[in-house]
């Protein structure tokens, strides 16, 4: 699904996909302090938005992160589809996006790791969260794995 075939609303000043899943999790985020229930339930979840890349529209999507010293890890999982979600896309176009954990709201910079270093930290996500390792295995992508650095 591309930026410009999803129906979009306004969500809290936010534009988020219409009657979507995402929609109502970023809503239970956002009105319990960044917890959530059901499959996302207990896990590290964070809210973050890019600058679409063909609409220029903010997009937020929620997503399980991985905490690594003063950065925070998030993967282009999309649960194992053949393609990266757009999110992934959209901060390669710009990497300037806003990160919200709990009650905090920042601007970050996304970088995606390579090599090592992303061999590394997605095997520390998949041993943590055993789904993780079900996406990669349904997927002949390298799943992205990308580092979103507080700016100040």
């Amino acid at each position: 699904m591309t930026d410009h075939d999803t129906a979009w609303h306004t969500q809290g000043g936010i534009d988020v996909a219409a009657n979507d899943f995402n929609g109502t999790v970023i809503a239970e985020f956002r009105a319990n302090a960044g917890r959530v229930g059901g499959s996302f339930e207990g896990a590290p979840v964070l809210l973050l938005t890019t600058t679409g890349r063909t609409s220029g529209l903010a997009r937020t999507s929620p997503m399980m992160y991985l905490a690594d010293g003063d950065r925070l890890l998030v993967f282009a999982s999309k649960a194992g589809a053949p393609t990266n979600p757009d999110w992934y896309h959209n901060l390669l176009a710009n990497p300037e996006v806003t990160v919200e954990v709990g009650t905090r709201t920042f601007k970050a910079r996304a970088v995606p790791l390579e090599g090592a270093e992303r061999d590394r930290l997605y095997a520390e996500q998949a041993r943590r969260y055993p789904g993780f390792a079900e996406y990669q295995a349904k997927t002949t992508r390298v799943i992205p794995v990308v580092a979103l650095t507080e700016q100040p």
